[in-house]
């Protein structure tokens, strides 16, 4: 998901605890953000059937039905999150059960107390305009539509559920709308049925378990079209009708995104892929098998860089691709709490990279890290947080570069030090071990460690549970007695030293050295023989640190 599209970086977005974090990366109980938890009771599965009015202005009649399975003993009461839709009637079992609905929440009363492993069905029946997550407006052609649209918690206003990310379930969707309409929703199309009052009744059904801020419907004056290339699923596109000239073209990255993703780590997790046009506050977002982009992505008066490869603009190509990976990562393998949320964010904007880099080049993929780079350095000036952020309580504040270009850094970081066969390696085998369910951030490094044999305790400290970058000073001295070159790599940033392994290419009227330096503290020492002076130094070369770099000359060579 990302907070604008027209711009080349998208943000959709005290020393005991320091050392606390380095001692523990895992440690939660300092942690000052309220989080729904997963404890008494889960979701297994939502079937809801909605019914519109004629201009898709309110929902007439609503019905959600959740089969509930409970993880603890003695439940007595579930504690829905819900809005302030009007709620008729819940039963449990089919049988009518007393109800409250304070701001957010919809306590249901069970007949008697639950033990763990039971199994029953909450039915709420409710009516009304949804104040958030179902956005019922007109689309940029003016017509009526309504589209879901729920990161990081808005579903609750329009679906009695628990609204965490880790509180997977599967989904059905029956949404019953005016005749000339189109529905899309997650997951597949079972069947469409005319009904009575110039109406049209649609029903998908997602087999697998998503997040909760992933289930939408989106109903609208749709054009629907095909890709017109060859996907790896089916592959649709809803746009308004004044977009139909431009979505074929536009969406053009889509096919070939899948293709790599899908090589790179995992077979499609789902059973058909929807790129929608419509209402969102996002550039896009990532719903399971059913993406919405923002109603400007094709605008033609916007200005910037065209790709040389899908002669669109740049913007969309890196849009289109971001969203695309997350349905890997972030619907089929979910950040197990909001402090994990860079293992979506930041694999998403990682994986636009390798997309780029795989189909516009090395070039344009170094300057896009580049541009990621940039953006961090001038977000940490302002605020200086871990990525794994325990404290933010503003969900909305969390998409920011830590998250996004901070987290892809990481994992770039990762694959130059592990090299390109072990990371990705590790990335499948997470991948696998958590599709369709959650992982944590101490997941992805368990698998990483086990697929290469390096540790990377400290790296993680460092860089996810710690904060800052390495700012180095990289000096050199020549001594011509002794053909020797002495290089010093100090580390100025306020923060404890970065352990990342640093290249540098030396330069003599030869031809070029390298020397890698393995920092175990801020000041690292390398010492170079050489038949000729040093001529010059560059660090890094090949821009694999995550780092603000100066080199300095203590000691020419004489003449």
């Amino acid at each position: 998901m990302r907070r604008g599209l027209l711009e080349r970086t998208y943000l959709p977005s005290s020393a005991l605890l320091v050392a606390l974090v380095f001692l523990s990366p895992t440690t939660t109980s300092l942690a000052t953000r309220h989080e729904r938890q997963v404890d008494s009771w889960k979701p297994l599965n939502y079937t809801v059937t909605l019914t519109f009015n004629d201009q898709l202005t309110e929902v007439t009649n609503a019905r959600t039905e959740i089969t509930i399975a409970t993880l603890s003993d003695q439940v007595s009461i579930l504690d829905l999150d819900f809005g302030e839709m009007t709620v008729d009637s819940v039963t449990v079992n089919s049988r009518a059960t007393q109800f409250e609905h304070p701001a957010e929440l919809l306590k249901v009363k069970l007949p008697q107390k639950v033990g763990k492993g039971a199994q029953f069905v909450i039915v709420v029946v409710y009516h009304g305009k949804p104040k958030d997550g179902l956005i019922l407006s007109n689309d940029k052609d003016g017509k009526p539509a309504a589209v879901g649209d729920n990161w990081p918690d808005r579903v609750h206003q329009w679906i009695p559920c628990l609204d965490h990310p880790s509180a997977k379930a599967t989904v059905s969707f029956t949404v019953t709308a005016p005749e000339r309409d189109v529905v899309v929703a997650n997951g597949r199309l079972d069947r469409t049925q005319t009904t009575a009052n110039a109406t049209r009744t649609w029903t998908y059904t997602e087999s697998v378990p998503i997040p909760p801020y992933c289930m939408i419907v989106a109903v609208g004056a749709f054009a629907k079209l095909e890709s017109n290339k060859p996907a790896e699923t089916p592959l649709s596109y809803y746009v308004p009708k004044s977009d139909s000239r431009l979505a074929i073209p536009g969406f053009a990255p889509a096919a070939p995104s899948l293709k790599l993703f899908s090589e790179t780590v995992a077979p499609y997790p789902y059973e058909k892929l929807a790129l929608i046009v419509g209402a969102t506050r996002f550039g896009g977002m990532e719903n399971s098998s059913a993406i919405v982009f923002t109603s400007s992505l094709f605008d033609t008066r916007a200005k910037q860089p065209m790709s040389r490869v899908f002669d669109i603009r740049s913007g969309i190509v890196d849009v289109v691709a971001h969203e695309i990976a997350h349905q890997w990562f972030g619907d089929s393998v979910t950040e197990s709490t909001w402090s994990d949320l860079w293992l979506s964010e930041g694999f998403a904007t990682y994986f636009a990279g390798l997309f780029l880099e795989k189909y516009e080049g090395e070039t344009v993929f170094r300057d896009y890290m580049k541009r990621a780079a940039d953006t961090y350095f001038s977000y940490e000036k302002q605020t200086r947080t871990p990525i794994h952020d325990t404290d933010t309580e503003d969900l909305f504040k969390l998409l920011n570069p830590n998250n996004y270009q901070k987290g892809a850094w990481v994992l770039h970081m990762l694959r130059s030090r592990l090299g390109d066969e072990a990371f990705f390696h590790g990335l499948r085998a997470y991948y696998n071990a958590h599709k369709n369910s959650t992982a944590t951030t101490e997941d992805l490094r368990a698998a990483l460690e086990k697929t290469s044999g390096v540790e990377l305790r400290e790296f993680f400290a460092r860089w996810v549970y710690g904060t800052g970058h390495p700012q180095y000073e990289l000096s050199w001295e020549w001594n011509s007695e002794k053909s020797l070159m002495t290089l010093h790599l100090d580390q100025l940033q306020p923060e404890p030293s970065f352990p990342n392994w640093l290249s540098a290419d030396v330069t003599t009227a030869n031809g070029k050295r390298t020397v890698v330096f393995k920092p175990i503290g801020k000041k690292t020492i390398e010492e170079l023989h050489l038949d000729q002076a040093p001529l010059s130094v560059q660090a890094d070369p090949e821009n694999t640190v995550l780092k603000e770099v100066t080199v300095k000359v203590a000691a020419k060579a004489k003449p």
